[in-house]
């Protein structure tokens, strides 16, 4: 793919006009990287606000009783071999289990599919899904992985908007007018990917209802479930799949912040088994068996992991979010040429949007990146990534200290390309 260096020395290349369709996360966040001037005398520490994996500070650290129990598991000497493909037993027991908590019918360990992380249980959803002629429903912004399965399995990616002025909510009415007999279902994001909102119990029963009403399911990624430290609690869609079936998919990775350990999972609810028929179960298993297995010793260590960690590991976790919420959206306020509709009451990310009328050199959510990048050597994702031109996403799940010197240094950014004020 060619590449051409304008004035500044930043690299362009022809992938610069990116739909969620065509790029990852990371691609993006490597093309934003390439920017970093490694001759840069001032030999500034590189400060990535841009993805959301909280491990390499050392505030965001996993349970001692999660490792423990993979240390014991891998003692026991039982677990080096090969899983069944919809995981261990004892493993989809736990998770059917731990989500039934926050739903009013118990889950079977049967309505449970262990993957290889998140991404993979969106692989499996859509997969699954997929038909001739048919569409997907998916947020704007959202998270890009999404859009990529569906484009490989030649399902049609059709966008409804979040609404920043109302808490990022889903507008229901575009719902509605977007979907037809050929579309597969609705994705919704909650706790949210890259809005950082958490929607209330009265908006996700709305959402059940309207997708009820145009005759198709729910994918409801939680992911980032449980990790709400605003004045809404999370609500599990769940919840409401007597209205309408929910495909759950989560993950270990955010709330236990071991996302390097790949342990997610694909959930059925269907109380009323309306979606779930001998036809679509074997599909799915059909669908597995071609699939890699989670690794097996971290699956059999679930249990454990689930079991002996205590509430107030996940309570540091929120308080240490939350503080950095506050911290990031009050140095927000303070940084001319950008803007933050939305205080993050959830998951681990907040969008920000970029003035452009404001900056005399800058024309887009890219080149402001990328300028960001070579100039202070701060990462931020750029919002066309995840389907919203002219924003930003800020990962605050960092040190205290580093995400105040990066917003610091994006102050400055934004002060030395602001126009003059006439």
């Amino acid at each position: 793919m060619g590449s051409q260096t304008n004035s500044l020395g930043e690299n362009y290349t022809k992938e610069l006009e990116i739909t969620t369709t065509k790029m990852t996360v990371k691609r993006i966040l490597g093309l934003v990287m390439q920017n970093i001037d490694g001759d840069d005398e001032r030999k500034r520490e590189v400060i990535s606000l841009g993805i959301g994996d909280p491990t390499a500070h050392s505030c965001f650290h996993t349970t001692d009783a999660a490792k423990e129990a993979v240390v014991e598991t891998l003692l026991l000497d039982k677990f080096n071999g090969y899983s069944s493909a919809g995981g261990l037993p004892i493993t989809r027991k736990a998770i059917a289990s731990y989500l039934s908590r926050d739903l009013c019918d118990d889950l079977s360990p049967e309505d449970v599919y262990i993957t290889v992380g998140c991404t993979q249980a969106i692989e499996i959803s859509i997969s699954i899904l997929a038909k001739p002629n048919s569409n997907i429903l998916l947020p704007r912004p959202g998270y890009p992985t999404y859009a990529l399965c569906a484009n490989y399995r030649n399902v049609e990616v059709r966008y409804y908007d979040l609404v920043p002025e109302k808490n990022w909510e889903v507008n229901l009415e575009a719902i509605e007018d977007l979907a037809d007999q050929n579309t597969i279902a609705i994705v919704i994001i909650n706790p949210g990917n890259p809005c950082g909102n958490v929607y209330s119990y009265d908006h996700l029963e709305k959402i059940a209802e309207t997708a009820k009403r145009v005759k198709t399911l729910v994918i409801a990624d939680e992911v980032y479930g449980h990790l709400a430290f605003g004045e809404t609690p999370f609500i599990s869609m769940g919840l409401f799949s007597s209205t309408t079936p929910v495909l759950t998919l989560g993950s270990l990775s955010k709330r236990w912040l071991i996302p390097g350990w790949r342990l997610g999972w694909f959930v059925i609810n269907d109380p009323n088994c309306t979606f779930k028929s001998p036809k679509v179960i074997e599909r799915i298993n059909k669908y597995l068996d071609i699939c890699a297995s989670a690794t097996t010793f971290i699956q059999a260590a679930v249990p454990k992991i689930i079991k002996n960690t205590k509430e107030d590991f996940f309570r540091n976790t929120l308080k240490m979010l939350k503080k950095n919420s506050d911290l990031c959206y009050e140095k927000i306020l303070e940084i001319p040429c950008i803007n933050c509709p939305y205080k993050s009451q959830g998951s681990m990310v907040v969008m920000v949007k970029i003035i452009t009328t404001l900056l005399q050199d800058i024309s887009d959510d890219m080149e402001f990146c990328f300028k960001l990048a070579r100039e202070e050597s701060v990462i931020l994702l750029p919002g066309t990534a995840m389907g919203l031109k002219n924003w930003v996403r800020i990962t605050f799940a960092v040190e205290p200290s580093c995400l105040e010197e990066g917003l610091k240094r994006l102050k400055s950014f934004c002060l030395r390309h602001s126009k003059p004020k006439k």
